[in-house]
């Protein structure tokens, strides 16, 4: 395999992500230009945070509950198992079963009020999805289309990383250096095809040496012209 293929393949994927990025960005200020439409996605978006987090409360005061009540099972398993005699012993173990109660009652009154944050939570979510829903269908079908395509650059956007990093891992360290370096001079374009013998970027004539350097296997080969990598089959 020649040095600049696994850059060239590179190139392919960068350029997708670019071209999704920039049309991702082209929505998110369409989109951010209406004041109506920014307040109701804010809305939501709090109201998402909010629940999340009172569902979190919810799950964290149950966890602690139910620790708490393992535990008071635990002493009181001593205090009437039979096998502590110390009276002494039994008095504390009284005390602490005691204790252990007052602080269950304690947090059973903190779940009450954690669910019941989390009921409001959730209906303030769904009071602010509903708003959302509603200002997203006065604005018509544009909007609601550039949603629907925001979502799903988003999933090509996650899957062309994904294919960015598996190409990446054959590529040496001081190739991608250059290539990284040409894409920030090159305006995101670093390496080029040799198309009948010219490159494909500037047009540039390719002699035969060049375009047998451009398939060597170790070395890079640059468009005299443009200074972009050169790629031929």
């Amino acid at each position: 395999m020649s040095a600049a293929l696994g850059l060239y393949r590179l190139g392919q994927v960068d350029r997708q992500i670019d071209h999704i990025r920039a049309r991702l960005d082209f929505i998110q200020k369409t989109l951010e230009n209406d004041a109506e439409m920014k307040t109701a996605k804010a809305h939501y978006d709090n109201a998402s945070q909010e629940n999340l987090r009172a569902l979190r409360g919810v799950k964290d005061a149950e966890a602690e509950a139910t620790a708490l009540q393992i535990k008071i099972e635990q002493v009181e398993a001593s205090l009437y198992g039979g096998s502590v005699k110390n009276p002494k012993e039994l008095q504390d173990l009284q005390k602490d079963a005691a204790s252990l109660k007052k602080h269950l009652a304690a947090l059973e009154e903190r779940q009450i009020e954690a669910m019941l944050l989390a009921e409001s939570a959730d209906t303030e979510l769904k009071h602010a999805k509903n708003n959302l829903d509603l200002v997203q269908a006065k604005l018509g079908d544009e909007h609601k289309k550039l949603f629907e395509e925001q979502g799903d650059l988003t999933k090509q956007i996650e899957s062309l990383e994904q294919e960015r990093e598996a190409t990446l891992a054959p590529i040496e360290s001081a190739l991608l250096a250059i290539y990284e370096s040409l894409r920030k001079q090159k305006r995101g374009v670093a390496v080029t095809e040799v198309e009948d013998g010219a490159c494909a970027s500037c047009g540039t004539t390719i002699n035969a040496a060049t375009q047998q350097n451009a398939r060597s296997q170790k070395q890079l080969a640059h468009c005299p012209t443009c200074g972009r990598i050169l790629f031929a089959n």
